[in-house]
Order: structure tokens, then C-alpha cells, then sequence
């Protein structure tokens, strides 16, 4: 029977997100930072902390410039992963999402192991012992099971107030402290340096205050489902820097006016580490305002955390998505929910992963780790955006990083020129000044490479170039199709029709991919040449050269067509036979395979070839002796592919 090829669709994403809301995710990491990081970075930077701030968030402002160029370019999920991709190789796109999931990881157990800190205003209990180990697993599960049910409109609207909220209280914070504690010279009184702070502890601050970034990660994972235009876009880099750089350089300088720098040490690195909001509000007078404050702030920071815990698995859940399409982690591990679409196998092993790095409660290592895995990515992201000037300089780009300079007709952006360097110096500082970073960081990215290497080569996959399955591959309940077609047989005849067959079979088998996907294997088209010896001759004569390379180069060509389609394999073979017709049966039958693809004969009015009863058409047409033979004799289906009759007689 002669059939025809199902129509090739693709998933269409909806975009129905805006810029305030990209806003909120964004903002919801930075704002969380000040709950934990805070502390640790006065740690380190003492006196300067507010200086390190403001350093950070200019870089953090040239960071969101990068990232929403990228996003923005290719509006894929992942973010740097996808610049990596298309600047660079697969290889190079697996290190940057190896080091953001490490980073998703310890934000989602670092939020979860705080909010016990700040929950610890309404009831002691919920910082030490089983109240504390209940609650922030409570956290940890809670996130998981929120982003196994998807990511809504309502739950953005949530966010967002949340969001505005966090900011009008903190601002009211700065403000109140402006009046109350602030005291300049006594700012400037308590730095000495090179010594107060040390020169490793000043720049090791400078790498841990990056600690909120990630959240451009989560929210480039949104690409594709976001309608924001070009001033939507400007607008939101804009308020975002302005944002951050308020909030982060006025909160530390109110923090180390209510708490300086005595000895060498600050409250604020010490009673009040795990805790640094509630040091602040704790300096403020009269008593009266600081204990309301101080449940304001318990329970602002809580639900903040919470959310940025949120963040961290919507983040690692698109990279998950996005690995799992690009098989650069197994299909069965990216698996999606059956009726949420949500990667629903790595929630859960994030969740069980960053339950047990709570165990830890060292928060300085886990910071630390932390921007081993940001830095890395970040350096990777702002290279990329760079590369992607000289390589696709042409492509559209609805928002530009600004401060371009000509070189060689390229415009670079000297912003991410800038931000690429920084973030090698950074990364280096980590690993040289961080225990914990250098051997779990390192470790941790050994082990992800290889893991990818053995996965790729095991799958007979190439380490370099992307392969890709569709999005229902991934999941588990779906409409079974009405044919499936794991191996196709093309018999080539070395004719116009070689081209259309091959990429008739390919559509067929790359929808097949599918299910494929799922036992990690791929879709396989067996590309068919059959030698027919006359029977004057022996089987095994010697066959004229012209006759072999013409062979070898349809073979070449069919492989070529054939693997352009996402997850299709090509085996090439030649028999030799008697009668083509009796040898494409005889292969499909001995091959198992569930189709085959043939051109039929260029439709005609001689006389000469037999009419196929059944498939319709006028009585005009005719196919030849070969094709007459394999519809009627084969034993799986039979696909015919044909030309246009010719006009005329």
C-alpha cells in the first residue's frame, strides 16, 4: 500500500510573559542575597563592604546586559548554555550548565537552611535541632513540588507583589537608617587597607557578592515564552541596575554604621552572619520600632528566600529541559511530567541533592562554592556574546549590550569585553583563595565531563555538534501515532528522486525519535543501493569503477540528507542481486524494519510498466517492474515517492 507522509509540526510556546516580570525572578535572587550574603561578604571586606557592593553591582549591571543581548538572540531556554551553543560547541555549552546547575543546587539549599534563621523570630525552635532540619527540608520539598506543577500567570502575579513589597520594605529600611545610623565618618574611620581589610579577604569578598546573579539564568530560561520588545528590554536592564545599585550599596552602609567594625570584627560577620537584616533593624530606636521591624523583616525575608528557592528550581529545571532535548544528559532523567510538561525526574533529584547540602550549615562554603559555578558561567557567557558578534553579526537582535567600538568591522561591545575579563580574574581568585571551591568546584566539573564524554560516546554521539530530540520525547503520557517508524529502508537508484526519498524517510524517522529517545537510542534509516549483475554474469564479477563510485556517492549524499534530521542515523549498504525488486524485499524482511521509502518511476504514457490497482490515480500512470514488485510483495509498508507527470505528451 502507498501512503502519505504525516505532517511534520512543532511545539509553539506561548509568550506571555513581560518585562515586570522578568523583572521579579531577577530581582527576587538579588534581593534574597541580602538575607544570607550580606554577612558573609562583611566577613571578608569589613569596612569596605559597601564599597564591594557597588563593584558588584556594576558588574552585575554588565552581566544583565550580556544576558538579555543573549537571551534575546536566541530565544532558546537555558541561558549562557545557549550562547555557549551556538558561539562555540556542545562541549563548551555542557561546562556552563554543569557549573548553573552546582549554583541552582546550593541557592535552593542556602535559601531554604536561611529562612530557619529568620523563622527563628517567631519561634526558637526553628533554629536549631529537629524544628530547624523540619523546616528547611519542608522548604526544600515545597519548591520541588511548586515546579513539578509548572510555572502560571497566577504564580508570576504572586511573585511580582512579592517582589514590590521586599523592595518598599527594604528601601523603608535604608531610609530609616539613613536617619538613624548612619554615620560617614565612622564608614571611613574603620577601614585600614591591607590590613582591615587583607588584600585575599578584599577580593574574595569582591567574588562572593556575585552570589545573586544566577537569577539571570533563571530568567533567561524564560526565553521563548516572553513578549517584551526592544524598549521593554532597555527599560528592564535599566530599572534593574538602578534597583541593585540602591539596594545593595545603601543596605551595607547602613549595616556596618549599625554595626562597625571593632577589633578587626563586626557583629555582622558574627552574631549576626545567618542574619544580617535582623542586625540592622536590631541597632534602630526606640525599641518599640525595632521589634516591629524585626517581624516585618522575619517574615518579609522568610517568604523572600522561599521565592528565591523557587527561582533556583525553575532555573535548574529549564537547563534540565534544555539538556534533555540536547542530549547532553540521558532523555530518561529530563523525562517531563505526563500532564504538566515540567522535568519532573531532576526536581527530584535536585530536591533530594540540595536537602543534603543543608546538612552542611556552613554557609561561607557553600557561598563560596557558589561563585566557583557563577563565575564560570558568567565567563563563558560574556565570551560567547562576543564570539556571536564576529559570527553572526547580521542576526536580529532585539536588545544590543550599548558602548561598541569598530574593530576589523566587527562592533564588540566593550561592556562585555570588560565583564568577560573580570570574570576570568574572579574565577581565579575563587579557586586559588577557596578551599572548598577549588576541590568541590573542580571536582564537581570533572565529574559532569565526564559523564557527558562517556554518555556521548556510549551513544555513538559526537562531542562537538548538537543533536536534538523534540520536546515529546521527554514525555511519558502522549497520543501513540497511527505509524511508527524506528528503521526505514531507502533504496537509492541514483536519480533526482535520491534526495526526496532520503528526506521523506527522514521526516518519518525523526518523528519517530520520540519514542527512541526515551531508550536512548535513535531513529535508523538503512540507505540501500542494489547492484544488479545480469545473469550472464557471476554473482561476485567485478563491477565497473564508474558503477561503484556512482554507489559510494549517492550512499554519501543519502547519509548527508539524512542526518540533517534531528536524532536520525544513517547505515549505508550495497547488495548484489539478480533483480533489484526480489533484493529490497529480501533486505527489509532480513533488516526487521517497519517501512520503506521508494521512488517510484517518473509517471509516463508508454506503454510498458503495470498499472498498481488500489492506490488511485489515472489509468495514465504506471510504475515499473521494480516498484510493482516491492508494493505488492513486501511485508511492512511501502512508501512511494514521485515526481510531477511532465506537461505534454
Amino acid at each position: 500500500m502507498a501512503e502519505q507522509p504525516p505532517v511534520q509540526t512543532r511545539p509553539v510556546y506561548r509568550r506571555w510573559l513581560g518585562s515586570p516580570t522578568l523583572f521579579a525572578i531577577v530581582y527576587t535572587s538579588v534581593a534574597s542575597a541580602l538575607y544570607f550574603a550580606l554577612g558573609v561578604v562583611a566577613e571578608n571586606a569589613l569596612g569596605l563592604t559597601p564599597v564591594v557592593f557597588l563593584v558588584a553591582a556594576g558588574f552585575f549591571v554588565i552581566t544583565t546586559m550580556t544576558y538579555v543581548e543573549g537571551a534575546s538572540l536566541h530565544q532558546e531556554r537555558a541561558g549562557s548554555t545557549v550562547f555557549a551553543r551556538y558561539a562555540f560547541n556542545e562541549l563548551v555549552s555542557f561546562i556552563a550548565a554543569w557549573a548553573i546547575l552546582l549554583d541552582f543546587l546550593i541557592l535552593v539549599a542556602v535559601a531554604a537552611y536561611m529562612t530557619s534563621d529568620y523563622m527563628g523570630v517567631f519561634w526558637d525552635g526553628f533554629e536549631h535541632g529537629a524544628g530547624e532540619t523540619v523546616l528547611v527540608l519542608g522548604v526544600v520539598l515545597y519548591v520541588a513540588v511548586r515546579n513539578v506543577l509548572g510555572f502560571s500567570t497566577g504564580r508570576a502575579k504572586r511573585i511580582l507583589a512579592l517582589v514590590i513589597t521586599d523592595l518598599a520594605v527594604q528601601l523603608l529600611i535604608i531610609v530609616l537608617g539613613l536617619f538613624l545610623v548612619l554615620d560617614v565618618t565612622q564608614l571611613v574611620d574603620q577601614v585600614d587597607l591591607g590590613t582591615t581589610p587583607a588584600w585575599d579577604e578584599l577580593l574574595f569578598a569582591l567574588t562572593l557578592a556575585t552570589v545573586a546573579f544566577t537569577s539571570l539564568e533563571s530568567a533567561s530560561g524564560l526565553a521563548g515564552e516572553v513578549a517584551v520588545g526592544r524598549r521593554g528590554l532597555k527599560r528592564m536592564v535599566t530599572s534593574v541596575a538602578l534597583t541593585v545599585l540602591v539596594i545593595y550599596v545603601g543596605m551595607s552602609a547602613v549595616a556596618l554604621s549599625a554595626m562597625p567594625v571593632v577589633g578587626g570584627q563586626t557583629e555582622l560577620a558574627t552574631t549576626y552572619l545567618e542574619r544580617p537584616m535582623l542586625g540592622i533593624v536590631a541597632a534602630y530606636e526606640p525599641v518599640w520600632l525595632a521589634d516591629v521591624l524585626r517581624y516585618v523583616v522575619g517574615v518579609l525575608a522568610s517568604v523572600t528566600l522561599v521565592a528565591a528557592a523557587n527561582s533556583g528550581m525553575l532555573g535548574l529545571s529549564r537547563l534540565a529541559y534544555s539538556l534533555g532535548t540536547n542530549r547532553q544528559i540521558p532523555s530518561a532523567v529530563g523525562r517531563l511530567h505526563p500532564s504538566r510538561a515540567t522535568p519532573f525526574v531532576v526536581i527530584a533529584i535536585a530536591a533530594v541533592l540540595a536537602g543534603a547540602l543543608t546538612l552542611s550549615k556552613d554557609i561561607e562554603f557553600l557561598v563560596g562554592i557558589y561563585a566557583f559555578g557563577a563565575l564560570l558561567a558568567f565567563t563563558i557567557a560574556h565570551m560567547s556574546i562576543l564570539v556571536l558578534r564576529v559570527r553572526e553579526p547580521d542576526r536580529s537582535r532585539p536588545y544590543r549590550v550599548p558602548l561598541n567600538i569598530r574593530v576589523r568591522g566587527v562592533d564588540v561591545p566593550v561592556p562585555a569585553a570588560v565583564g568577560a575579563l573580570t570574570s576570568v580574574l574572579a574565577f581565579a581568585s575563587v579557586v586559588v583563595l577557596h578551599e572548598g571551591a577549588r576541590y568541590v568546584g573542580l571536582g564537581w566539573m570533572t565529574f559532569g565531563v565526564l559523564l557527558y564524554v562517556i554518555y556521548r560516546v556510549t551513544e555513538d554521539k559526537p562531542l562537538l555538534r548538537r543533536v536534538r530530540v523534540p520536546q515529546e520525547a521527554l514525555q511519558i503520557a502522549r497520543e501513540r501515532r497511527q505509524a511508527e517508524y524506528g528503521s526505514i529502508l531507502v533504496p537509492l537508484m541514483g536519480g533526482p528522486l535520491d534526495d526526496d526519498i532520503v528526506q521523506t524517510a527522514g521526516r518519518l524517522a525523526s518523528e519517530n525519535e520520540i519514542d527512541d529517545a526515551l531508550d536512548g537510542e535513535g531513529a535508523t534509516i538503512e540507505a540501500l543501493w542494489v547492484f544488479e549483475v545480469p545473469m550472464a554474469l557471476p554473482i561476485d564479477a567485478r563491477l565497473p569503477e564508474a558503477q561503484l563510485e556512482q554507489a559510494r556517492a549517492a550512499l554519501r549524499r543519502a547519509k548527508a540528507v539524512g542526518e540533517e534530521y534531528s536524532g536520525v542515523e544513517v547505515a549505508t549498504a550495497t547488495v548484489r542481486a539478480r533483480r533489484a525488486g526480489q533484493a529490497i524485499v529480501e533486505e527489509a524482511r532480513r533488516r526487521g524494519v517497519e517501512a520503506i521509502v521508494l521512488a517510484a518511476e517518473e509517471p509516463t504514457r508508454v506503454r510498458g510498466g503495470a498499472l498498481l490497482g488500489g492506490i488511485g490515480g489515472p489509468r495514465d500512470q504506471f510504475v515499473g517492474e521494480v516498484t510493482r514488485y516491492v508494493v505488492t510483495k513486501a511485508q511492512c509498508r511501502v512508501i512511494l515517492t514521485a515526481p510531477l507527470a511532465r506537461d505534454g505528451g
